[in-house]
């Protein structure tokens, strides 16, 4: 799935926002060593160093166009080219920072623990997660793939996003390796300008990428215009000629 750093970003302080809030929420601590896992363009990536200025803060992401981008913007940090299911680092880490990224990843009952393992005692693993896969924004793609010619490129589309656990899931799955797990949800709501088009530019730059990538110009072409249209009579335009986006998330902070 390829990634593009200039839409990702087109929406930044939006998309910086929950990584502020996760970040506000970790334990006040003398972290040394600090790692940005699916760093993105380094927005996130550039909260870690200003937060923990005596750390060596580095940050990892599988799509080179993004490590490219957060190189740009952070010339001083060291970021790598990895991905994250098979990166085999053991650490120790204070810090493992994951946002909104793991969304992506399966098996969240093996990955999570594993990252708890790689943090120095009393270390913190803080995630946060889209939880949105059943918002109208998300179904709609579904019913578009669904509903076209390009039924058959689009079969596997859905299931690259893992679906979540509750709450009271990921606690349980933490809480015997961590002695605090902290989780909580929040649903933003985005103002975004020009109506439907607006929605659809956000996810161009995320949740769209698997129904997107498979499709040729003329397909992603009609697919998009199926799905605005979609996106209209789902998100209504406001009198300012804006749509209100809600977006659930997912937040936790895992202490060793």
């Amino acid at each position: 799935m390829s990634w593009s750093a200039k839409q990702y970003v087109a929406f930044e302080d939006e998309r910086t926002r929950p990584a502020r809030d996760l970040l506000a929420a970790i334990p006040a601590t003398d972290a040394r060593s600090v790692i940005d896992i699916g760093c993105g363009p380094g927005n996130s990536t550039e909260l870690l160093v200003e937060r923990f200025a005596n750390a060596s803060v580095r940050g990892l992401d599988s799509s080179t166009d993004m490590i490219e981008a957060a190189r740009k913007r952070l010339p001083q940090v060291q970021f790598d080219t990895a991905d994250i299911d098979t990166w085999n680092e053991s650490g120790p880490f204070d810090v493992i920072f994951a946002n909104a990224v793991l969304q992506w990843l399966p098996d969240h009952g093996t990955l999570l623990p594993a990252l708890v393992s790689k943090l120095a005692p009393g270390g913190c693993l803080a995630i946060q997660m889209p939880d949105n896969l059943n918002e109208p924004s998300h179904r709609l793609m579904r019913e578009v793939a669904a509903d076209g010619p390009w039924v058959g490129k689009l079969a596997g589309a859905e299931g690259q996003r893992t679906e979540m656990e509750s709450a009271s899931g990921y606690y349980s799955m933490l809480r015997p390796h961590c002695s605090r797990v902290d989780v909580w949800r929040t649903t933003y709501h985005h103002p975004l300008a020009g109506g439907a088009s607006g929605v659809v530019e956000w996810f161009k730059g995320s949740g769209l990428r698997p129904f997107l990538d498979p499709l040729d110009e003329a397909e992603r072409t009609q697919y998009l215009k199926q799905y605005q249209a979609a996106i209209e009579r789902a998100y209504p335009r406001l009198d300012d000629d804006s749509v209100l986006l809600p977006f659930p998330r997912l937040f936790i902070v895992a202490t060793r």
